[in-house]
């Protein structure tokens, strides 16, 4: 079957001016801050559009484009219609099971359609998650493979499409299926041939960070031993390929999974190593997060100075404010998620009402456009309202979670409904 070849996008291209993509991408995140918005833009997503990969955003960049150049429509910025461009579900055959969940950003069906459009194994496991596409089966390379640009490409863009759709719809339903671009990843890293240095460093820094957003899948969702080994393989990864920011990354969510499962002076360590890691990659962001990471730990073992002091350093770390180094993952973490962080520190001190006060300050604050993460904050805002002994506004805060749950899986948000039901239970 004969594709059409994309057409370079001019209109756009003309709109960056003597800006580099770089330089052009970090216009778009900072327009994205000022309406709100959250995207991990970056230099090759620019390059992308330019090149017509990209013909219609999806909505978060679509409103951050209209910000930027007011008075001009999709169409005066090179894009095409949505309608004609939007991806359609594959037709289901009698006696199939139907996939949990259909891919409806336009986006993500982009990266399907141009993964089945480009050869290579690891392509071939950005297209099999099963979500909007058929599943794909990768038999392991015989010999040797030569690993190019696009190989690292797919890994990368799995990487992002995963993140995008666990925004959406939460854990339990990817993570079994997101298990396969991983394998696939590295089998590529343990069979191939690099081309060039720069692309071992950019396919190892691909499949660490695939690991780690498969190992989130499997902690979101309740599988912990599951998750520990994805950022244990991730850390290792890092440590080999000698790439700080990986490490960091890794730390933060293993201090993260620690703290939850109640080990909490690993989760201390973690946080710390955390930091020392990140040190030289200048993302005051990074550091902000990291050090809530400690304080959530330090207030899991009841050590209220511990907590304090390392929430003072966060909050310093986050009014230095965004820089062109955060790490494209770091896109979630903004006000909202801070003043979520902050809020499960005084709710695991037991300061039931300190906890509330923050965990109403991140659900007004966070954009309906990340549902999951909305769902998330409305938890622990009705689990927080419950212990205040405030059950009226519990129930209904509950209520507006449960009746928000369509299209959203997510064991952590059940769990915090239950304790909810089961503090409500005792008015």
């Amino acid at each position: 079957m004969a594709t059409s070849r994309a057409v370079p996008n001019l209109a756009f291209r003309r709109l960056r001016g003597q800006h580099s993509p770089a330089e052009f991408a970090a216009t778009v995140r900072r327009a994205a801050r000022e309406i709100g918005e959250q995207v991990a833009c970056d230099a090759r997503y620019i390059g992308r559009v330019e090149a017509g990969e990209i013909r219609c955003p999806n909505y978060a960049y679509e409103r951050v484009f209209l910000h930027m150049f007011p008075g001009l429509g999709l169409s005066d910025l090179g894009f095409s219609a949505r309608e004609t461009v939007r991806g359609r579900r594959q037709p289901v055959a009698a006696g199939a099971p139907t996939p949990a969940i259909s891919t409806r950003n336009d986006e993500e069906s982009d990266v399907l359609r141009r993964a089945f459009m480009t050869s290579g194994s690891a392509t071939l496991a950005a297209a099999s998650l099963g979500l909007g596409g058929p599943a794909v089966a990768i038999p392991a390379p015989r010999g040797t493979h030569r690993i190019g640009e696009a190989e690292v490409l797919a890994v990368e863009d799995a990487v992002r499409q995963i993140r995008l759709l666990d925004d959406r719809h939460g854990a339990d339903g990817l993570y079994k299926v997101a298990a396969q671009p991983l394998r696939a990843a590295y089998t590529l890293l343990d069979t191939g041939t690099m081309t060039r240095r720069s692309t071992e460093d950019r396919l190892h820094a691909g499949a660490g960070e695939l690991s780690l957003s498969v190992g989130w899948l499997a902690h979101d969702s309740g599988r912990h031993d599951d998750a520990r080994s994805h950022y244990a393989e991730a850390l290792a990864t890092a440590r080999v390929s000698g790439n700080p920011a990986l490490e960091a990354h890794a730390f933060c969510n293993t201090s993260f999974l620690a703290r939850d499962t109640g080990r909490y002076r690993e989760a201390v360590r973690a946080a710390q190593a955390g930091l020392r890691a990140a040190q030289p990659l200048g993302s005051a962001r990074l550091l902000s997060l990291l050090s809530l990471r400690e304080a959530a730990a330090w207030a899991g073992i009841g050590d209220r100075s511990a907590c304090e002091q390392a929430l003072g350093r966060a909050h310093g770390f986050f009014d230095r404010g965004p820089a062109d180094g955060d790490p494209e993952w770091m896109s979630f973490f903004g006000e909202p998620e801070r003043e979520a962080l902050e809020a499960q520190c005084w709710s695991a001190l037991g300061d039931w009402g300190r906890a509330a006060r923050h965990a109403h300050r991140a659900t007004v604050l966070q954009n309906p456009h990340f549902a999951r993460n909305l769902a998330l904050y409305r938890a622990h805002l009705a689990k927080d309202l419950a212990h205040a002994g405030r059950p009226d506004e519990a129930a209904a805060e509950a209520k507006r979670v449960t009746d928000s749950l369509e299209g959203i899986a997510s064991a952590r948000i059940r769990g915090m409904l239950s304790e909810t039901r089961r503090v409500l239970a005792s008015y």
